[in-house]
């Protein structure tokens, strides 16, 4: 039996919370009860407001103040206007971090997994926890991981762009 992350998942550090993702499996219930399901195979970490990487680097403003809140909740971004990738909050209320969902088994890269799963930006703000539209559960799978530099943030700076805060399940 699959059991849903609860919310002591999520209320710790990015670091711990996003290797233990991998394996995990996402889900969208649809309306008609139609459940899509991937399990997630990629996800990176943001910690704070000292990764030049994370949105949080620019401190509070109205686009980051969900990352300074409770762990559990789900953080969208439009990226390129065109693409939406999904986060999700960790840590303590005040501690700004979270945890992109980076792939899963079956699509790669955080655009095509939203696009597929059918997640847009109305689900910024939603928990994970206690939601019977979107959660993610533990079905007790779990990969052997590899990590590497995080995608897509040059703009870091030398150390923030090559730390390697990305999670990967590794293939069989």
């Amino acid at each position: 039996m699959n059991k849903r992350l609860g919310i002591e998942f999520f209320r710790r550090d990015c670091l711990e919370v996003a290797p233990e993702l991998i394996g995990k499996i996402l889900v969208h219930r649809l309306a008609d009860g139609t459940e899509l399901r991937e399990r997630i195979a990629e996800t990176e970490a943001y910690r704070g407001e000292e990764d030049l990487a994370c949105h949080a680097s620019k401190g509070r403003t109205p686009r980051t103040e969900l990352l300074y809140g409770e762990a559990g909740v789900i953080y969208i971004y439009l990226c390129y206007g065109m693409h939406w990738l999904m986060n999700v909050i960790t840590g303590e209320n005040g501690q700004p971090q979270g945890v992109l969902i980076r792939a899963g088994e079956v699509h790669s890269g955080p655009a095509k997994l939203t696009k597929a799963l059918r997640i847009n930006g109305d689900f910024n703000g939603q928990p994970f926890c206690g939601n019977d539209e979107i959660w993610i559960e533990d079905d007790g799978f779990s990969p052997k991981l590899k990590t590497a530099p995080r995608v897509g943030i040059d703009y870091a700076g030398e150390y923030w762009k090559n730390i390697e805060w990305r999670f990967i399940a590794e293939e069989e």
